[in-house]
């Protein structure tokens, strides 16, 4: 299985509001529930009306698409990182999976990921 490198710096936000977000930059993850209004996105797109954001953060992605029928792909990577103590913050989509870890752990978690099997792509 192959890992896509990311080259970007994401920040994780909770928004008073998505009317500030921009719904057409790169990479912008959201999600509501009745308590907030998440959002992970580039750093430099975090919008002026957030209320709370952690920055530095790297992400890389599992590469192609995933069918649904597939068992244990996040779980496998997770597994891998945590016996490691490493922290991660996930983000499913549609077609694929994308982590998130701290930058100061990003080049480690690839490093175990590449020797736990994983295919590292930049």
């Amino acid at each position: 299985m192959q890992i896509k490198k990311m080259d970007y710096d994401f920040s994780v936000c909770k928004v008073a509001d998505y009317s500030l977000v921009d719904l057409t930059a790169e990479y912008c993850f959201t999600g509501k529930t009745q308590e907030e209004n998440s959002l992970v996105c580039m750093t430099g797109d975090v919008p002026p009306n957030a209320t709370r954001r952690e920055d530095g953060w790297k992400a890389f992605r599992v590469q192609g698409t995933l069918d649904f029928s597939l068992i244990g792909i996040l779980s496998g990577i997770c597994n891998a990182l945590a016996e490691n103590g490493i922290s991660v913050f996930a983000i499913s989509t549609f077609d694929t999976d994308y982590v998130l870890t701290k930058k100061e752990n990003y080049q480690r978690a690839l490093d175990i990921l590449e020797i736990a099997g994983y295919e590292i792509v930049g």
